[in-house]
């Protein structure tokens, strides 16, 4: 039973020895990620964003920190917007909360610093960046302006489709 075990990771250990061995040199040769990759690269929508908080309520952590400035009629301009990424666990949330789709995650990673201040990422900084990963979800409005008209309906009963009214 146990002898058996050891003959075979001997073996998937000596496969892996006599095989080329496959490095990336990193910083000169970019890697390939996939677009469904959350990396701690936000993407901020300013024009969709109300300034409710929800997002900063639904951190874990309390990453986010949003002061808001009232201009009367129930409006709200958002004066700050920071998020704490080296405090960030990419867990979601925050995107996954926003009522407005205000806020997206990201495809990037290389965001590392020497020193613990700049790793908070101001409201300048992450406004309207567009680089979405796929994840982003178009807004509803966006969706009904691309889509065609439709004119024809699938009937099953008849397995024919007819006009639209």
């Amino acid at each position: 039973m146990y002898g058996l075990g050891i003959v075979k990771g001997m073996y998937t250990t000596l496969m892996h020895l006599v095989r080329p061995p496959f490095t990336r040199q990193y910083p000169e040769e970019p890697v390939p990620i996939s677009q469904r990759f959350r990396g701690y690269d936000f993407a901020w929508v300013e024009e969709r964003c109300t300034g409710c908080a929800t997002c900063a309520k639904a951190c874990p952590h309390g990453v986010i920190d949003i002061i808001t400035e009232s201009l009367g009629d129930n409006r709200y301009a958002v004066e700050r917007f920071d998020i704490d990424i080296g405090l960030c666990m990419v867990c979601g949330l925050c995107v996954e909360a926003c009522p407005y789709d205000a806020l997206f995650m990201g495809i990037g990673f290389e965001l590392s610093s020497d020193r613990r201040w700049d790793l908070v990422v101001h409201k300048e900084d992450i406004a309207n960046r567009g680089k979405f990963s796929a994840y982003y979800r178009t807004p509803l409005k966006e969706k009904i302006a691309d889509r065609e008209e439709i004119t024809e309906i699938y009937n099953p009963s008849t397995g024919q489709n007819t006009p639209h009214a």
